[in-house]
């Protein structure tokens, strides 16, 4: 049997005592949208994250993901816990402006390439220079070796990607 149940128009006369306007009422639906996806997709991270360390702690014969808490739930809450109290440790002779800008280099040009997509081209080519200042920073190297190991990866992926695009970009603009 098909329900014929609108949830938008039980949402609105739930709130529709309360005094509320119509446009406040479609703001809060698209609010209340946005949360239960939001929410359906945090679910559904943490089940396979859980899956995936039950299974991986199975086939590696570990213990501690299969009866950290019941059934293994509480293993994901100690990662994250263990994660925000690292120290953060700076190599003795390593520059410390260098090693702590090196990774907000890196994952600037990342958030900003969201904004608009042509800008995409010209932010991401600042992600290798900071790989090279993560590895140089620490006064090491091999770690400078690793960042410009880093670097001449991403910029390999980048040549492909950026002419892929840019292909495209002239096709349409056409």
């Amino acid at each position: 049997m098909i329900s014929n149940i609108n949830l938008e128009d039980k949402f609105f006369y739930f709130f529709f005592p309360l005094g509320f306007s119509k446009e406040f009422f479609s703001f809060l639906w698209i609010v209340f949208s946005i949360l239960i996806l939001m929410l359906g997709v945090t679910v559904g991270v943490l089940v396979l994250v859980w899956l995936e360390r039950k299974i991986s702690a199975a086939i590696q014969q570990r213990i501690g993901p299969e009866y950290a808490g019941p059934l293994g739930i509480i293993q994901a809450l100690a990662d994250g816990i263990k994660l925000f109290l690292k120290e953060d440790i700076v190599p003795a002779q390593g520059d410390v402006w260098l090693f702590n800008i090196g990774p907000i280099l890196v994952l600037i040009p990342v958030f900003l390439s969201y904004l608009v997509f042509f800008f995409w081209i010209a932010v991401s080519s600042v992600v290798p220079l900071g790989l090279l200042m993560a590895g140089y920073g620490s006064n090491n190297k091999y770690s400078f070796l690793g960042g410009l190991r880093a670097a001449a990866q991403s910029i390999s992926y980048e040549i492909p990607l950026a002419l892929s695009v840019l292909s495209i970009a002239l096709r349409v603009i056409r």
